[in-house]
């Protein structure tokens, strides 16, 4: 939506149709970010509350109202989704078409039962929840993260096939809503795409609500007299384990909605599975038919759709030929303990610089004034740096307002020699939480002196 606004500034007189099958906004307003945010915040607060007893705070939560919870969350929607349609809607400049699309040639595409042609073709096509070939699960009937937004009564219990961050943050949603909340990964590791002391920490904690199975494959579901149940096999012992639950949550992954498009008969290419494949300007293998957001298939996240959006129109539209730069692509999970990273992990900074040429730092928030204050204990921060230059390649953290801390060293990657000499130059307001990334960016060490310190480390979990 942004291009086709900043298109219709730049040349009043362009005509730009909008083809839209679902609500206006994407899959961020309208089934993702937003709406699990809006869901996630009152988890927070619940969480807060128990633990303002540590304070000698006494507190109790005399009940939650689930019905209102998403009830707000909806009518949020409901409001972004209305203004963004009248916006549209109303424009002398867009034709605004609601139904679904598919090319029938190069720069042919049909809408419901009209044709319509351009030279200038912009592809966001967004992704849906991916859903296992698990034996009876159709007929068991399940909820993904789309449909579980339209739920008004909690289930008592639920069953979430997958272990990444959709998993962590419906986890903690539910369990603080009072629901009884079994999570089943298939990876060996929880929330595999972070580092494994994050994850491990994130296990740990989360664990105090939910119950996690990782390294468990789900292989058969089916309806009972008692709930429905998933029999989860581990993928190392080979013994099965029944889990029985009032709903289940399929929260494995995203595919793309390429298929209802149709690309290969506008001659459009297509990775193995099915996302669109653009060069580094993010022009598709079709001349002046472009790509952003999931349905390229790099990172699956807003802000990346957002930047890709700027990159596609300086270059389809101001013909400036910028690069799109995915060097330092954080993000973010909001579960209980927030997690945030950015750019390389250990072990990918270790195969691309070598051992002897990267420094890991590492700060705990419980060694800071303000962690000590908010009762905090094994939270942290992790930096990756090259050794030779200060060059910031990697941060990864684990703990309150993780998402606004990593902000200081995403703005420092985006610099030209992503020094962090800045960052440890200037001055951070004692006591605040900023200190605690200040201080791990001048607590180094070398990996192995790092992994032989979490080791003797006393409580410090590792999986």
């Amino acid at each position: 939506m942004e291009v086709v606004a900043a298109m219709t500034q730049e040349n009043p007189n362009l005509r730009v149709a909008v083809i839209d099958k679902d609500a206006p906004g994407g899959i961020c307003l309208t089934r993702g970010c937003i709406p699990s945010k809006l869901l996630i915040y009152p988890a927070s607060v619940v969480r807060t509350v128990e633990k303002s007893r540590e304070f000698g705070i006494n507190t109790e939560i005399k009940s939650i109202d689930f019905k209102a919870v998403m009830e707000r969350m909806r009518s949020v929607i409901d409001r972004d989704v209305t203004m963004i349609r009248n916006a549209i809607s109303q424009s002398k400049n867009i034709d605004y078409y609601t139904e679904q699309a598919e090319f029938t040639a190069p720069y042919t595409i049909k809408v419901g039962k009209e044709t319509i042609t351009s030279k200038l073709i912009f592809l966001s096509t967004g992704s849906r929840p991916s859903v296992p070939p698990v034996e009876g699960l159709q007929e068991t009937g399940y909820l993904t993260s789309d449909t579980i937004l339209k739920i008004t009564q909690l289930p008592r219990s639920i069953a979430i096939i997958g272990g990444g961050y959709i998993a962590a943050e419906y986890g903690h949603f539910l369990s603080a809503m009072g629901a009884k909340v079994t999570i089943i990964g298939r990876n060996p590791q929880f929330i595999p795409e972070e580092e494994p002391e994050v994850s491990a920490l994130a296990k740990r904690e989360l664990q105090k609500h939910v119950t996690i199975l990782t390294n468990h494959e789900v292989r058969k579901a089916e309806a009972t007299s008692k709930g429905k149940k998933l029999t989860a096999v581990d993928r190392y012992s080979k013994k099965a384990t029944e889990i029985v639950a009032e709903e289940i949550l399929v929260a494995t992954g995203r595919v793309p909605n390429t298929d209802i498009l149709h690309p290969e008969k506008a001659g459009i290419e297509t990775d193995s599975h099915g996302f669109i494949v653009a060069d580094e300007y993010m022009q598709t293998s079709q001349l002046n038919i472009w790509v952003l957001g999931d349905a390229d298939g790099n990172f699956l996240f807003k802000h990346v759709a957002n930047h890709e959006a700027q990159v596609v129109y300086y270059n389809a539209v101001l013909k400036k030929k910028i690069k799109m730069d995915y060097h330092a692509v954080p993000h973010a999970v909001f579960t209980e303990p927030e997690i945030a990273s950015v750019a390389l992990r250990e072990q990918e900074a270790i195969e691309k610089y070598g051992k002897d040429n990267i420094l890991i730092g590492f700060y705990k928030y419980a060694d800071t004034a303000k962690g000590e204050a908010m009762a905090l204990k094994d939270d942290f921060v992790k930096v990756i740096v090259e050794r030779d230059t200060g060059q910031i390649l990697g941060a990864h953290i684990i703990g309150p307002e993780a998402s606004v801390l990593i902000q200081e060293v995403i703005n420092l990657m985006y610099t030209e020699n992503q020094s962090l000499a800045p960052l440890t130059q200037a001055m951070h307001i004692h006591p605040a939480l900023s200190e605690v990334v200040a201080r791990a960016f001048q607590s180094f060490m070398t990996p192995d002196q790092y992994h032989h310190f979490l080791e003797d480390h006393s409580g410090f979990p590792l999986e």
